[in-house]
């Protein structure tokens, strides 16, 4: 079974194989080897290579690596480590370590315990494999013409997640590129206390298949979907959230540059953001179209898609060589606007230049949609509406996975918002707007509902709707009650998945809520219903950061 799925992932990357390549040292060809577990080295008189670097760690796991040494740099080199990313090896990034190399750098990749060849179990970037990046450290100086004060971490996913610990764990970090990174994994897991179905079911049997899990992994996966262990959960997960380390970060002066994806489900932006809103040091972050390392794993097979591992390079450049503004005068925030060609660039998060834009929820009535509208509901009389879990709605975020990789070659998720069932779901629809609105941010909504069951599950749409009633998903977000109160009015409040969009002038912005969603576990089996309240006195509001 392991082997068909090597295959089957090698058999996915083919097709995308530059149609010029020449050779069998072609960075697709070279990707897929990693996976296979057996490297394909490029060769360059610039650098020698070693595939046989073994490191003992403090409890005697070995950890398998492999090594570029420049051969025209004399002296002390600057250093990069990378790790690899969840499922893979120490030889997912030759290309990228040659590419280093060439530059003057001394690059080694390792395995993390229980992935690859090396031993032990799967740590998930807890204190073990703090202590193994450590250790990398000192083999690295012990045996090589490395500067100590010059050594990156690098990595994407699993590996960036690492390497950001490891700077909060180990100060001789001076520089990180975090690529599709993490900020807190109880978010990642478990954020607004729903379950991620998707991703959590994947890495789980990622692992089993192609790594040696430790059983704590399955085992608060499924205490994630149980809800049980709470406390337990939460003490795994802050051990292993970046977010909880900023003041080492800090204090370490460690040079931080992020890539994150907006379509990003697994480790979805927020986190990332308030991680590096609290960074006080040399900080850099590009945001971009695309699902959970898709950038970055297209650049790296020669896919055209450069400008994060472009930016990689300079990063180490700047902070690790000492080349004056090798990041060539960007500034620190860099996000694409979703289905926008170019980058937007702003001085810091969140930025600067915004405003809160703010629309009241307006009820439905038999014959009309509910309302977005600039002023609070007025009517003598409270009102509701009422939506069921019985069947899902045509809001969604389609197929999982996918349409976030879709978004990257700029193919929409849409759904014809006239159409998504009453029953099951409300809509909320703005007016047709006079000019461009340009989502900056993190939408947050305020609701008054009132559950008839003790388990609920709402998932907000922000939707782009044009003249023809065909809405353009522009962000969503879950939200799952487990102990409310049958038929208490309580105030929910959440905020989406912060985003950069413009909604042409003549579209209309829209706010859909259902109560169900491919990406998430649903609290319960059980049908249930619940209902939106109005009222003078305690109103729901939608709040959007505009520029």
């Amino acid at each position: 079974m392991k082997r068909a799925i090597l295959l089957l992932l090698a058999a996915a990357l083919l097709p995308i194989t530059p149609a010029h390549a020449d050779s069998a040292l072609t960075p697709a060809l070279t990707l897929i080897a990693g996976i296979l577990n057996k490297g394909v080295f490029p060769q360059s008189d610039a650098y020698t290579s070693d595939d046989d670097i073994v490191i003992s760690a403090d409890d005697g796991v070995e950890l398998a690596a492999n090594i570029f040494v420049p051969t025209q740099v004399p002296g002390l080199k600057p250093a990069v480590i990378f790790i690899n990313s969840w499922a893979l090896n120490e030889y997912e990034y030759l290309t990228e370590a040659a590419r280093f190399a060439e530059e003057g750098f001394i690059v080694l990749s390792y395995s993390t315990r229980g992935f690859g060849t090396s031993g032990g179990l799967i740590d998930t970037a807890g204190p073990l494999d703090m202590a193994d990046l450590s250790r990398v450290i000192d083999y690295l100086i012990a045996n090589y013409e490395v500067d100590p004060q010059r050594i990156g971490a690098a990595g994407i996913s699993y590996g960036s997640g690492i390497s950001l610990l490891g700077a909060a764990h180990d100060s001789r970090i001076r520089a990180v590129a975090a690529l599709s990174t993490w900020g807190s994994l109880s978010e990642a897991l478990y954020g607004n206390e729903t379950p991620r179905l998707i991703w959590g079911e994947l890495l789980t049997l990622s692992s089993g298949l192609l790594g040696r899990p430790d059983p704590i992994i399955k085992a608060t996966w499924d205490d994630v979907l149980a809800r049980s262990n709470i406390d337990a959960i939460y003490d795994w997960t802050d051990v292993r959230s970046p977010l909880n380390y900023v003041d080492q970060i800090n204090n370490n002066g460690t040079a931080v540059y992020i890539s994150q994806n907006w379509g990003d489900n697994l480790f979805q932006v927020n986190s990332v953001l308030d991680l590096f809103s609290q960074l006080n040091g040399a900080k850099h972050i590009d945001l971009q179209a695309g699902t959970h390392a898709g950038p970055e794993i297209i650049g790296m097979i020669g896919g055209g898609n450069t400008h994060v591992l472009n930016n990689m390079h300079r990063w180490f450049a700047q902070y690790l060589q000492g080349k004056d503004n090798a990041m060539e005068d960007q500034q620190p925030v860099n996000m694409k606007v979703k289905f926008s060609s170019g980058y937007e660039q702003h001085s810091e998060y969140p930025l600067n230049n915004t405003r809160t834009a703010q629309w009241y929820l307006q009820p439905r009535t038999a014959f009309k949609s509910g309302q977005l509208s600039d002023s609070p509901y007025q009517g003598w009389f409270s009102a509701d509406n009422r939506i069921n879990s019985l069947f899902d709605t045509l809001a969604t975020t389609q197929i999982p996975l996918l349409s976030q990789m879709f978004e990257q070659a700029n193919l929409r998720a849409t759904s014809p918002i006239g159409l998504i069932d009453r029953s099951f779901g409300i809509t909320f629809i703005g007016d047709r707007l006079g000019a461009s609105l340009k989502i900056r941010g993190k939408a947050e909504m305020s609701l008054m509902i009132q559950p008839k069951h003790e388990k609920a599950q709402l998932v907000a749409y922000l939707y782009d709707m044009d003249a023809l009633g065909i809405g353009t998903l522009i962000t969503h977000a879950p939200m799952t009650l487990h102990e409310a109160e049958a038929g208490k009015k309580i105030r929910v409040d959440f905020a989406l998945t912060a985003t950069a969009y413009d909604v042409p002038a003549g579209h209309k912005l829209v706010l859909a809520i259902d109560t169900e969603d491919l990406l998430y576990a649903q609290p319960t089996l059980y049908p249930y219903s619940l209902d939106f309240e109005f009222s003078r006195q305690q109103q729901s509001v939608l709040r959007v950061p505009v520029l």
